[in-house]
C-alpha cells in the first residue's frame, strides 16, 4: 500500500509541477520578453543565508556527552582513517558509519581497527565509500553508493547498477530568485528518527531534507519517474535506497569553531578596458522560438554565483547553441530539409526557420556575441527555467575548428585544453562522462560539471572521485562524445548548482562564465539587449589539417600549412604538414573523413533525452 500511494505521489507531483510551471511559466515567459528591452542591469552577487549550528545540543549526542564540544576533536581522530579531513567541516558531519563498532574494535586491536577503517568495514547500511568527502567553511559534501543486490532488503529491486547517494551538510543556502521552490512533503514514518524531514522529487532527484543541529542536510538520488527496468532506476527505488541510507546515519565529527554574523559577499569585480570584440547577448536570450515552448524565453538572472575562472584554458570562445547553430540537430523539434547530404547545405530548424548551414565549422557557431542557451528546449527538468524544462546548462565552444580535410563537416575532437574552475575536488566514477568539481570555500558552495570530454581519456588520466583540483589546472580537452565518439557537436557543456533547502539546485551559469570570460581576457564585454544593433560577426576560419592540391602534384611535394588565427593558442601555431597521398593513403584519407564528416549518423531521440542526465557517481 505504502509503495503504490509513494508511486502515485511522485507521478503527480511531478507531472502537477510540470503543469504548474507551464501555466506560471507563460506568465513569466511573457514578463521576461517585456524585460530584455529594459536598461542594461549589472552583475548580482547572490544572496547567501548563513546557517549556525548549535554545537552544544551536537555534544549531547556524543558517545561521551559530558566531554561537551571539545569531545569532537577525540571523534575526528578516531574517524579519520575512514574519512580524511572529516576534521575540517565547521558543521556536525552525518555519515552512516558504526562509530560505536569501530570504537569496540580499536579497543580490542587498535592496529586491526586502522586497518578496517582504512578500508570502509565500518560503513553501515550496505554502502562502500565512494571516495568522495571534501569539508570546508562552507559545509560538507560525500558520496556513498550500492548495489541492491548485496543487500538483503534491496535485493528484489533488481537494478543492476551502482547507486549513487550524495550526502552534505550545508553551513549556509542560496535564496534563488527565480520560480519557487517546492515545499516537499513531510514524511511521517520517518519523524521520530528526523522532526520535520521532507522528501522532494526535483530536477530528477528524489532528495530528503532535514534540519539537525541548526543546519540543514541533504540526501539525493538520481532517479527516474517511470516504470523501472535493469539499467533504470525508478523514483520509488531510488526513495526505498534514500531511507536506507537515512537510517544509517550516525554523528561522526567536525569541528566547532565560531561563525561569521554573515558570509562576506564574493568578488564582482570587472576588468576596466572595455573590449573591442567580446559582446553577449543579456541573460535569458535565447535564439528565438528554442525556447521549451516558443512563447517564453530563458531565465534573465544576472547574478555571478561564484568568483570562477573560465573553463576552457585559452581564449577566445564562444558561448552559444550547439543544437540550433549551424550543423546543429534542431533538438529533435524537426528540420528542413529532413535529410541533409553534404557540407554547406542550407537548412532550417522547423521552430524557428533560422538559416543556417550543414557544416560545424561555419558563421555564428566560432564568432560573437555570446548567446545564453540555460533553458533552450531540451526534456530536462530545471526549476529555474520559465518552462520547467531546459538545457540545464551552457553550450561553449572553443577558439576554433579544426577538420581533417576540407571535405569534411566535423570538428576534430581533443584540440583545447579544459581547466579547473576554481580549486575543488572532483566526484566521477569511471567510464562516466561528466566531471562534477565541488568547491567549498568561505563565501561559496557551489558544484559545476564538464561534459563531452572523453571517458577512456578522463580513465586514464586518473580524472576520478576523490581528486582535487587546483584552479587553472588542465585536466582534459574538449570533446564530442555524448554515450559515443562523435554523439555531439565539438563543445564544452557547464553547468553549475548550488544549495538550498531542497538541496543542489540547477542555475543559470551565464553571468558567471561572463564575469571569468572577461577576467581571462582582461577586458569587460558589451551586453547586446533587445532593439540594440547586433555587431558583424568577425568569424574564425576553420583549420584543415589535411589539405589536398586541386591537381596531382609529384610525391616529394608538400603542402603549404594553414596558420591558425591570431588568437588561438601559441602552442597550435600551424596546421599539420604532410606530402600529397598515394592512392592507398588516400583511400585512407577518405575512409577519415566519412567518419569525422555528415556520414556520422545522429545519436537517436532516446540517447539525447539521456544527454545530461548523469549528475552524480552514478
Amino acid at each position: 500500500m505504502y509503495a503504490a500511494a509513494l508511486c502515485h505521489l511522485l507521478g503527480l507531483h511531478e507531472r502537477h509541477r510540470r503543469d504548474t510551471r507551464v501555466k506560471r511559466g507563460a506568465l513569466l515567459g511573457l514578463a521576461l520578453l517585456f524585460a530584455t528591452g529594459a536598461a542594461a542591469q549589472e552583475m548580482q552577487a547572490p544572496h547567501i543565508i548563513v546557517e549556525k549550528p548549535d554545537w552544544a545540543q551536537a555534544a549531547m549526542a556524543l558517545p561521551t556527552p559530558s566531554d561537551g564540544p571539545a569531545g569532537f576533536a577525540a571523534l575526528n581522530a578516531e574517524i579519520a582513517p575512514q574519512v580524511a579531513g572529516i576534521g575540517d567541516s565547521p558543521i556536525p558531519v552525518l555519515l552512516p558509519i558504526d562509530v560505536d563498532g569501530l570504537r569496540k574494535a580499536a579497543a580490542a586491536n587498535a592496529e586491526q581497527a586502522r586497518t578496517d577503517a582504512e578500508a570502509g568495514r565500518f560503513i553501515l547500511g550496505g554502502f562502500r565509500d565512494a571516495k568522495f568527502f571534501l569539508a570546508g567553511p562552507a559545509g560538507y559534501d560525500s558520496a556513498y553508493a550500492l548495489r541492491t543486490g548485496d543487500v538483503p532488503d534491496l535485493s528484489d529491486i533488481g537494478f543492476r547498477d551502482e547507486v549513487s547517494v550524495v550526502f552534505s551538510g550545508f553551513r549556509f543556502l542560496y535564496a534563488l530568485g527565480g520560480p519557487t521552490l517546492p515545499e516537499g512533503e513531510l514524511v511521517k514514518d520517518l519523524q521520530v528518527a528526523f522532526p520535520g524531514i521532507r522528501r522532494y522529487l526535483y530536477e530528477s532527484y528524489v532528495r530528503y531534507s532535514f534540519e539537525r543541529y541548526g543546519v540543514t542536510y541533504v540526501a539525493a538520488i538520481y532517479c527516474r519517474d517511470a516504470r523501472p527496468r535493469p539499467h533504470l532506476l525508478s523514483c520509488h527505488q531510488a526513495d526505498r535506497i534514500a531511507v536506507q541510507f537515512l537510517r544509517s546515519l550516525r554523528l561522526a565529527g567536525g569541528t566547532p569553531s565560531p561563525e561569521p554574523a554573515e558570509t562576506p559577499p564574493i568578488a564582482l569585480d570587472r576588468p576596466e578596458p572595455v573590449s573591442k570584440d567580446f559582446t553577449f547577448f543579456s541573460p535569458g536570450s535565447l535564439i528565438p522560438g528554442t525556447g521549451r515552448r516558443k512563447q517564453l524565453s530563458g531565465r534573465g538572472d544576472y547574478t555571478v554565483y561564484a568568483h570562477l575562472r573560465f573553463p576552457l584554458a585559452n581564449a577566445p570562445a564562444f558561448a552559444n547553441s550547439q543544437s540550433f547553430n549551424n550543423w546543429g540537430d534542431c533538438d529533435f523539434t524537426g528540420r528542413s530539409p529532413r535529410r541533409l547530404g553534404r557540407k554547406g547545405m542550407s537548412y532550417s530548424c522547423n521552430v524557428n526557420g533560422r538559416p543556417l548551414t550543414y557544416d560545424e565549422s561555419a558563421g555564428a557557431n566560432y564568432s560573437y556575441p555570446w548567446r545564453d542557451n540555460f533553458c533552450e528546449h531540451r526534456f530536462f527538468f530545471v526549476g529555474q527555467c520559465p518552462a520547467g524544462e531546459g538545457h540545464q546548462g551552457q553550450d561553449i565552444r572553443p577558439s576554433f575548428c579544426k577538420q581533417f580535410n576540407e571535405g569534411a563537416d566535423r570538428c576534430l575532437a581533443y584540440q583545447h585544453d579544459v581547466a579547473a574552475v576554481h580549486d575543488g575536488m572532483i566526484l566521477r566514477a569511471p567510464k562516466q562522462e561528466g566531471v562534477n568539481v565541488f568547491i567549498n570555500t568561505a563565501d561559496t558552495h557551489v558544484r559545476v560539471r564538464y561534459m563531452h570530454m572523453s571517458p577512456k581519456l578522463l580513465d586514464a588520466d586518473g580524472v576520478l572521485s576523490g581528486r582535487r583540483l587546483r584552479e587553472g589546472e588542465v585536466f582534459g580537452k574538449v570533446g564530442n562524445y555524448n554515450d559515443i565518439d562523435h554523439g555531439t557537436t565539438y563543445h564544452l557543456h557547464f553547468d553549475m548548482q548550488v544549495p538550498t533547502r531542497a538541496g543542489w539546485v540547477l542555475v543559470n551559469p551565464y553571468m558567471t562564465l561572463v564575469s571569468a570570460y572577461e577576467r581571462l581576457i582582461g577586458a569587460r564585454g558589451t551586453e547586446i539587449k533587445d532593439g540594440d544593433p547586433v555587431p558583424p560577426l568577425a568569424t574564425v576560419p576553420p583549420i584543415v589539417a589535411h589539405l589536398e592540391p586541386l591537381h596531382p602534384t609529384a610525391a616529394s611535394e608538400t603542402v603549404p600549412a594553414v596558420p591558425l588565427p591570431v588568437a588561438a593558442p601559441t602552442q597550435e601555431t600551424a596546421a599539420v604538414r604532410m606530402k600529397t597521398p598515394k592512392a592507398a593513403s588516400k583511400q585512407k584519407a577518405d575512409q577519415v573523413e566519412a567518419r569525422t564528416s555528415k556520414r556520422k549518423p545522429h545519436p537517436h531521440r532516446g540517447r539525447h533525452r539521456r544527454h545530461h542526465r548523469k549528475t552524480d557517481n552514478d
